[in-house]
């Protein structure tokens, strides 16, 4: 069985106390869904923030506040191009194998996968390790480190990977709105524009809240 799931890199939490965040261990990946606890979704915006976390140069964007939660939200919110690290990871459960992001992918670069099954047939996501995807006729050929002749292979059928990439989309979309509500919770002075702006980080629309 193939699982497709969309992932975020995160760093150990230590020391964080802006809001609840659950702990976790260095350069781990978080899974995104609908299904992650409260703490889980503040790891996930602290990551997604930490990602944007970079001072203001010559770029027309404003100073950076001096107080603690909005100078460290600053980047996700004034940043035009925002960055989330990590991809997708895919596990062959009968074998064991799993294909993880590498180094500077980010989640907002998946479309890179319809590229894969619709466009060129080819695809490589990160370095060190360095993924790659490579579609021969109706079967995508998935390399877990492809600076290693030896590296371990994954073969998934298009259609099948059609549907799980949907299925990682459903997921990411999920998320978004549980983190819309999280945030309207944990950080109602800046719930929109962080909404808003986790949107755009993963490549998504806003959520479409209800009175």
């Amino acid at each position: 069985m193939i699982v497709i799931q969309p992932v975020l890199e995160i760093h150990a939490s230590d020391g964080f106390t802006l809001w609840p965040a659950a702990e976790s261990r260095p350069y781990g990946f978080l899974p995104l869904s609908g299904a992650l606890r409260p703490a889980e979704v503040g790891t996930a915006v602290m990551r997604i923030a930490e990602c944007n976390d970079i001072d203001p140069e010559d770029d027309d964007r404003p100073p950076r506040p001096a107080d603690p939660l909005g100078g460290f939200l600053h980047g996700l919110l004034t940043m035009d191009h925002l960055f989330a690290s990590g991809g997708l990871r895919i596990t062959d459960t009968a074998t064991g194998t799993t294909l993880l992001p590498g180094c500077c992918n980010g989640l907002e670069e998946r479309c890179d996968w319809l590229e894969v099954v619709d466009g060129d047939g080819w695809a490589s996501f990160g370095h060190d390790p360095s993924p790659l995807a490579e579609r021969h006729g109706e079967v995508v050929r998935l390399t877990v480190d492809a600076e290693h002749d030896d590296s371990p292979l994954i073969e998934v059928p298009v259609t099948d990977l059609r549907r799980l990439l949907a299925g990682a989309e459903r997921d990411l979309v999920d998320f978004l709105r549980l983190a819309a509500a999280w945030a309207a919770r944990h950080l109602p002075d800046h719930a929109t524009p962080v909404t808003s702006a986790l949107g755009r980080a993963l490549d998504l629309p806003a959520p479409v809240t209800r009175g």
